[in-house]
């Protein structure tokens, strides 16, 4: 008796092979939202370091990377002066280093750097200068891109790398001008990651997700990079704090990676993600003063009137009360985690949306509300443009 052979037929449900595939279709979809955001910077990027340049020395990574850096100088009008016709000129001086983005060279700097800066000049290393030209800027990131007319052979790209990789203790090297003493080196290490800056000019707004370390950074440092280990740069140095000596603070890479785009396109970045809410972390003495076991998260003081919070439903405070000669308005929800995400603090309320979260997404918050934890979904806005 001859066998026969048969043919073996599928065992997989038809709706197990449906939802494989509507993973692959969401999986696309995140990639190519992602895709063309980071091809210009494959497209333009430098050279990806060789193991030999995994660990290099603070003198390695100066060799290699201190002809990339530049400084940014020109005046501000500064109306509170007086004198001059509108006001007084005041000189400004700053760094910004090179980057290559979609085949074209451009500066990334501070946004402090180059607002209102008049007559801009960018002086390379080798002390050729050329006007500059501010191509876009986000107040809300501290960050700006500036063009420069120049032969191609003043520029010397770095590399963009990943400031999400960076590890607490982690060496760093900060190359500025500060006081206008160019191309000085500061060496440090990495003290915190995801930290809130505040600054007096964002309207009440922080900096989220800042890097910590501790290298020195003074005046003219301003838009220089933060360069790791592997030679590819992880922050751009700011000077935007006051009497914060013996740290520095750095806007994280991932931001540049995330805004350039938009800000060589359209000259802004809008995308931030915006509540409409005061907020304080929460604190044993507070929890004390509410009657809660909570002891992290954020309370919720204020709510915007018609902001995304208030339409949502997130209460705020109704009374005020005083903690060691501090006030607070209790009363109102206490927000302990987004999407399922604890939150412990503002620090790291704030680095979750801006790494997660973009104007016109819908995230979950779970909140504590007289004792009950819920969950209320938010429909993100985008931060109002700041006043001038």
């Amino acid at each position: 008796m001859r066998s026969r052979s048969r043919s073996r037929k599928s065992v997989w449900p038809r709706a197990t092979i449906a939802a494989l595939l509507l993973v692959i279709v969401a999986l696309g979809s995140i990639a190519l939202y992602y895709s063309p955001i980071m091809d210009g910077f494959r497209a333009g990027a430098a050279t990806p370091p060789t193991p030999a340049q995994m660990n290099l020395t603070p003198v390695q990574i100066y060799a290699d990377s201190s002809q990339s850096v530049v400084t940014i100088q020109g005046v501000v009008n500064d109306m509170t002066l007086g004198s001059y016709p509108n006001g007084t000129l005041t000189p400004v001086l700053g760094t910004g280093f090179v980057v290559l983005y979609s085949g074209q060279d451009y500066i990334v700097t501070n946004y402090h750097v180059v607002d209102g800066l008049l007559n801009a000049t960018v002086t390379f290393s080798n002390g050729d200068s050329f006007p500059g030209k501010v191509v876009g800027s986000d107040a809300y990131s501290d960050l700006a891109v500036v063009s420069v007319n120049a032969p191609s052979i003043e520029f010397h790209p770095l590399q963009i790398g990943s400031s999400h990789a960076l590890q607490v203790g982690e060496t760093v090297v900060a190359i500025g001008n500060p006081y206008g003493l160019s191309n000085t080196v500061t060496v440090g290490v990495v003290s915190q990651l995801g930290r809130a800056l505040q600054t007096d000019t964002l309207g009440g707004y922080a900096i989220p997700d800042t890097i910590q370390f501790s290298a020195a950074v003074n005046p003219g440092n301003s838009g220089g990079p933060l360069i790791a280990p592997d030679d590819t740069v992880v922050g751009i140095t700011s000077a935007a704090v006051s009497n914060s000596e013996g740290l520095g603070f750095a806007i994280p890479s991932d931001t540049i990676t995330r805004e350039m785009p938009f800000l060589i396109k359209t000259g802004n970045y809008n995308k931030h993600p915006y509540l409409g809410v005061g907020v304080i972390s929460m604190t044993y003495q507070l929890s004390q003063a509410i009657g809660t076991n909570v002891t992290y998260g954020l309370l919720v003081e204020r709510v915007v009137p018609g902001g995304p919070a208030s339409v949502a439903g997130l209460r705020g405070g109704s009374q005020n009360v005083t903690i060691q000669q501090q006030e607070y308005f209790i009363g109102g929800d206490i927000i302990v985690s987004v999407n399922g995400h604890r939150i412990t603090d503002y620090d790291s309320f704030s680095s979750y949306l801006e790494e997660n979260a973009v104007a016109g997404q819908t995230v979950n918050l779970g909140i504590i509300r007289n004792g009950q934890y819920i969950v209320i979904s938010v429909l993100l806005g985008s931060r109002p443009p700041l006043s001038a």
